[in-house]
């Protein structure tokens, strides 16, 4: 009985751990009526921000460490919807299935695990706003 205990134990312990790790990478997008940014950012750094305007336009924008904020341009803004992808390098470590040997050094074994984010934000009258829930009654 104890050792059943011990094992069940052991199981929501790490399934516990293995969801705080997921948690640690969570980051919630954030906006006001000219930028956007993200917040929970625990365990993330080297981050690139890739926004797509309505009209094709690409903007990047990197972050050593902290969020990537996009501000929306003064007078050259465009009604629609923006279109964004967020990458980044999480704390957790991955092996390098197939190390290639540079002969500087040692050959690195593992690297920062990827953290890769997409989604999208509304600008309406020049200012990214919150679209309204249409529902049926």
């Amino acid at each position: 009985m104890q050792m059943r205990t011990l094992a069940l134990g052991l199981v929501l312990g790490l399934g516990l751990a293995g969801a705080a790790a997921a948690l640690e990478a969570d980051p919630v997008q954030q906006h006001n009526s000219n930028a956007v940014w993200f917040e929970n950012w625990t365990g993330l750094s080297n981050a690139t921000l890739v926004v797509v305007a309505p009209n094709g336009k690409l903007t990047e924008i990197q972050a050593a460490s902290g969020t990537p904020v996009y501000e929306l341009e003064r007078g050259a803004v465009q009604d629609g919807t923006y279109r964004f992808e967020l990458s980044a390098a999480t704390q957790e470590r991955e092996e390098i299935v197939n190390p290639i040997d540079n002969g500087r050094s040692e050959t690195a074994t593992s690297k920062p695990k990827s953290f890769t984010m997409t989604g999208s934000f509304t600008v309406s009258r020049g200012a990214i706003i919150t679209p309204e829930a249409v529902t049926e009654d």
